[in-house]
């Protein structure tokens, strides 16, 4: 694929090819083994968002977006004491008011998120580029040079438009094989795998990925692990985030290890408030070798997580701060969420 040299992620010979002639916003189907009533109360809910959303021109929705995310902000009490809390733990020198502050913005750009998701369909590989520009052309194609050669994790977050960035990669001819924590609602889970699958993205359960994660990185392939959430102590390890001990997954690391393929961080960042966005390529995680294996998976673990808090130390409001990011303790420790 030739890129426009205006916009390096739009494909040369004009910016409107292969855009659908109306681009009528898309309806997700409803599985036909739907189970439970309330979950399908939830798919209704979320395909009626998605249609509402999609529906509205692009600027208008996220304009809607962001005003969603104030309501949040001033209602949910729950997850807003949740999300103070936990930059008061992050930000310690910060105030109160700069908290609030970088909790509305949080919150805004989740709500722009959503609207944007809901438009993900009637993006193509020749209008991405109005969208999503490259902030170092040269790192990001060393992304795809790496993973021809020996396959590539890709160590990202819950950050900026999470979903866009697979999307984009996609529709650009580089797919990505995302490993994922299914939802709690089945269906709304497979609707959503279902809509980053228009892009060519695999999501892998969580759970059972290993297997297929390693075959992917054997086929020199793009395995995007989202290693910034809170995990049981079954499936994590404890390494310092903000000061605190936090028990996180150590996928990015293990899989590097065993694959001998490279972690590579990628951010999607949005800019100001608008529906621009930056993908962010950052120098490779070098990854410490002793010949203790789970010594050296704690430690690259924890190279892995300091790449993700500058990240969130840089742009702290394209966090989703409300998660209970410290909420599985070491043993012995209090509890920090009450």
């Amino acid at each position: 694929m030739t890129a426009s040299p205006e916009h390096p992620l739009r494909p040369a010979g004009g910016e409107d090819q292969d855009a659908p002639a109306a681009a009528a916003p898309a309806v997700l189907a409803v599985p036909d083994d739907a189970p439970a009533l309330v979950e399908r109360l939830e798919l209704f809910v979320f395909r009626t968002a998605f249609a509402a959303f999609g529906w509205l021109p692009r600027r208008v929705a996220l304009r809607v977006g962001a005003w969603l995310g104030d309501l949040f902000t001033l209602f949910d009490r729950r997850h807003r004491r949740i999300a103070l809390h936990n930059l008061a733990i992050a930000f310690p020198t910060r105030s109160p008011a700069e908290h609030r502050a970088i909790l509305r913005e949080s919150v805004r750009n989740l709500g722009r998120t959503a609207a944007e998701v809901a438009h993900l369909p009637q993006l193509t590989a020749a209008t991405v580029g109005r969208y999503v520009t490259v902030d170092d052309q040269v790192a990001w194609e060393a992304i795809f040079t790496t993973a021809d050669a020996h396959g590539a994790v890709i160590l990202t977050g819950h950050f900026g438009n999470f979903e866009l960035l697979a999307y984009a990669h996609g529709l650009l001819g580089h797919p990505i094989t995302l490993v994922h924590r299914p939802m709690n609602n089945a269906l709304v889970d497979r609707a959503i795998t279902d809509l980053r699958g228009r892009a060519g993205t695999v999501s892998l359960p969580k759970k059972s990925a290993a297997k297929a994660a390693l075959r992917a990185l054997h086929r020199h392939q793009l395995v995007a692990i989202p290693a910034d959430q809170n995990q049981t102590r079954r499936y994590g390890v404890f390494v310092d985030f903000f000061g605190l001990p936090a028990c996180t997954t150590p996928g990015p690391a293990r899989l590097a290890m065993l694959s001998g393929a490279k972690v590579l961080p990628v951010f999607l960042v949005r800019e100001g408030g608008g529906e621009r966005h930056r993908i962010i390529a950052l120098p490779e995680v070098e990854l410490v070798r002793t010949g203790n294996r789970e010594a050296d998976v704690i430690a690259n673990t924890q190279r892995c997580t300091a790449v993700i808090e500058a990240m969130l130390r840089r742009y702290p409001e394209q966090w989703i701060w409300f998660h209970k990011r410290w909420n599985t303790r070491p043993k012995g420790e209090p509890r920090i969420y009450t």
